[in-house]
């Protein structure tokens, strides 16, 4: 019986360790023959453009990638993985009308559109728009609130095109 045992266990690390695809504590789960990344500058086509949206959106997704998986950035043009793309929408809408039609709150929107090109894996490329949103008091001064309603937004972006390209969510 104990050798039975010994030898599922040995058959079932080898079958283990066969596997090309690597799962981290990310969720992440990368083909084991991908080591490198690139991210070009997101590049802000939006009818409204925040000058820093540009620079905020790029650095969030390439601190992701290095965070999250264990890929090295390079700046090169075949990069195992990489992404490109362009902000396409920076908008402000009322949310909550009140009864004398006043909004309570409005929502800012921001709209991404991510080209993910695997090389490994092609099967995994996307080009496809992202959109997330976050609320704010109306009563408030936009402007000292903008700061953070894009930071919380880029990175539910972030969070929504690393699923997509690493994660097979």
């Amino acid at each position: 019986m104990k050798k039975v045992l010994a030898e599922y266990l040995l058959i079932s690390l080898l079958l283990l360790s066969a596997c090309s695809v690597r799962y981290s504590f990310s969720g992440a789960s990368i083909p084991i023959e991908a080591n490198t990344f690139s991210v070009k500058l997101f590049q802000n086509m939006a009818p409204v453009v925040v000058p820093s949206l540009s620079s905020t959106f790029t650095e969030a997704l390439k601190m992701k990638m290095l965070t999250g998986t264990r890929l090295n950035q390079t700046d090169e043009d075949n990069a195992d993985l990489s992404f490109e793309g362009e902000i396409t929408g920076y908008s402000i809408a009322p949310k909550a009308i009140t009864a004398d039609e006043v909004a309570k709150q409005n929502r800012l929107t921001i709209t991404v559109r991510v080209k993910f090109e695997n090389r490994v894996d092609p099967k995994q490329n996307y080009d496809k728009s992202f959109s997330q949103y976050d609320d704010y008091n109306s009563e408030v001064n936009f402007a000292s609130v903008e700061t953070g309603l894009i930071d919380n937004i880029t990175q539910n972006l972030v969070e929504d095109i690393f699923n997509a390209a690493v994660a097979n969510w």
